[in-house]
This record gives structure tokens, C-alpha cells and sequence, in this order.
């Protein structure tokens, strides 16, 4: 989790490509450099530890896009695939 919120603060739009599931990995990142990523803060973790093939990260992101600032909060689902955890999706929480 916390390395695919560096490579958002970067731009490493090949590192997050490569670190999505295959099977909900979009086609291309349009739209996320307009985004500066300011904080994360992990706020939960079910699984995800050595022996498990799923887990869960719950965090908060805070980000600007144009001046404006915002909050992200989402429960993300991760699985182990190759020997490497990669994102599958994620239940973002209403706005408040």
C-alpha cells in the first residue's frame, strides 16, 4: 500500500500498472497527474501477512487537484499473485 501511494506522489504510472491485478488494471492513469498527493494514513490491515493470498488496507489520502483539497478514504483488497501483493479494488467511503 504504501509503496503504490509513493509512485502516486511520484508519477511512477508503470509501477502502479504493474502493481494492479490484471483483471481490474485500467488501461492508462489519464488524469492523475492533475492530483499532488499530500498524506496517507493507514488507518486498518486484515490479512495480507506471509502465509495469506488476500488482505485489506483501509487508509485515508489526502490530495489537492487544482487548489482544491480532498480526502480519500477506501478499504482496498490486495492479493498475492507470482509471489507479489497487487491491488485488485476498493470501497471508498462517502465524502464527508
Amino acid at each position: 500500500m504504501r509503496s503504490r501511494y509513493s509512485a502516486y506522489v511520484l508519477g511512477l504510472h508503470d509501477y502502479l500498472l504493474a502493481s494492479w491485478h490484471p483483471a481490474t488494471r485500467p488501461a492508462d492513469l489519464a488524469g492523475l497527474d492533475a492530483c499532488k498527493w499530500l498524506r496517507l494514513a493507514v488507518t486498518a490491515r486484515e490479512a495480507g501477512g506471509p502465509d495469506d493470498q488476500h488482505g485489506m488496507v483501509a487508509f485515508s489520502a489526502w490530495y489537492t487537484v487544482n487548489g482544491r483539497a480532498q480526502r480519500l478514504d477506501e478499504r482496498s483488497r490486495f492479493e498475492r499473485l507470482d509471489g507479489r501483493w497487487v491491488y485488485c479494488d476498493g470501497d471508498a467511503a462517502d465524502p464527508r
